[in-house]
């Protein structure tokens, strides 16, 4: 060995990550058959055998969403360039986008928005709170808009927004809907086709239990057809669904080169969610959720979103007064390794992010968890 060699083996030895466990609000734990599915060969992004992966992944994409009318594509990006993508290509300039605010990700929706001229209003509301049928009725049929777009699984907060109402009105008004299902697809039910969405985006990374990297999205036939009579091209050439939809779906013509060891571990996430039943996945959520909030609340802790609005893969804890939650999350990533987040925003300070999803979402990893994070809670001077 050179000694030029001999400096950089040195320098920059071989990689050995840390053990963690992701118990924060993701990414989250991997499953080893996706790890598996990276190792593979790689073809070309024009090969037949990678044309058929993407038609793959497209079907099962299908079961995790809940459509059977709509078309499935994937991003070759994280979840926001699905949500950049669907502003793009559904809100024009000058055209009204009618945002339900409630949290950090539809304030990125909001400035997507701006970006592309659209004229955006909002209905807001604190970090945690959800909006009612009537709320959403009253909004969408005084603003008119031409697209409403909402957040399902709000990341920055732990709160659940059921789309029904929202879809209802918004369809009623003639506007399409955008449904942010970023942490909520493969986790909780999206149910795309009964709830009424029109443009959904999601991430790879959280309830797919999925290395970040891909954007998998579902669009309506309504979404479509407004796809194909808009004339006037995305002013986002690289996320302009139309192109992808063709590269993807009709001609395969080259467009971009997609990330092919991605789709492989896609495509085998969604087979580990259809051999586990997608119910029965929402269900081990559920189970793992309400383990979770009983453990908590044994402990004297509360949770910072009612009950009825919770998301089961996406725990928010508040802070208990006296304690700094910052040096709680060191012990935790310190001791036995797990991560866990903060808040921020308005949230700063004020609450424990804590995710339970993918293989991690089991009784008997809750209850590591919550014996871990009690010994936290207790050296951060919190008596449990």
């Amino acid at each position: 060995m050179s000694a030029i060699e001999q400096t950089a083996a040195l320098q920059f030895p071989a990689l050995q990550p840390p053990r963690r466990y992701l118990f924060g609000p993701g990414p989250s734990m991997v499953h080893p058959r996706v790890y598996e599915a990276l190792s593979k060969p790689i073809v070309g992004h024009l090969d037949p055998y990678f044309i058929q992966v993407m038609g793959d992944v497209q079907q099962l994409l299908k079961t995790a969403y809940g459509t059977t009318d709509g078309a499935t594509l994937v991003i070759s990006g994280t979840g926001s360039a699905g949500m950049e993508a669907s502003v793009a290509n559904f809100v024009e300039p000058g055209s009204k986008l009618a945002v339900f605010a409630n949290g950090y990700f539809s304030d990125r929706l909001t400035d997507m928005a701006k970006r592309q001229g659209a004229n955006v209003v909002r209905l807001e509301k604190a970090w945690g709170e959800t909006f009612t049928e009537d709320e959403a009725a009253e909004f969408i049929q005084r603003e008119k808009p031409a697209v409403v777009a909402y957040v399902h699984a709000e990341t920055s907060t732990g709160a659940l927004q059921r789309g029904g109402a929202i879809c209802a009105a918004a369809h009623d008004a003639g506007a399409l809907v955008i449904a942010d299902c970023v942490t909520s697809l493969g986790g909780v039910p999206v149910e795309f086709d009964k709830t009424g969405i029109d443009v959904a985006y999601s991430c790879t990374q959280k309830g797919l239990s999925c290395p970040p990297g891909l954007s998998p999205m579902a669009m309506s036939q309504r979404a479509m057809e407004f796809l194909r009579a808009r004339t006037t091209p995305s002013r986002s050439w690289y996320l302009d669904l139309k192109l992808i939809h063709d590269y993807s779906t009709v001609s395969h013509r080259y467009h971009h080169t997609a990330p092919i060891s991605m789709f492989y571990a896609l495509r085998e996430a969604l087979i580990v969610i259809t051999e586990e039943g997608i119910e029965n996945r929402w269900e081990r959520h559920r189970r793992s959720h309400r383990s979770f909030v009983k453990g908590i609340e044994a402990m004297g802790l509360r949770m910072h979103v009612p009950e009825e609005h919770r998301i089961a893969t996406l725990n928010t804890v508040c802070v208990p007064e006296g304690v700094d939650e910052a040096k709680v999350r060191k012990h935790l990533l310190d001791e036995p390794g797990i991560e866990i987040a903060g808040g921020f925003g308005p949230l700063a300070g004020k609450v424990f992010r804590i995710g339970v999803m993918g293989p991690l979402a089991t009784e008997e990893n809750v209850q590591f968890f919550l014996k871990e994070f009690k010994k936290a809670l207790t050296a951060g001077g919190y008596s449990v």
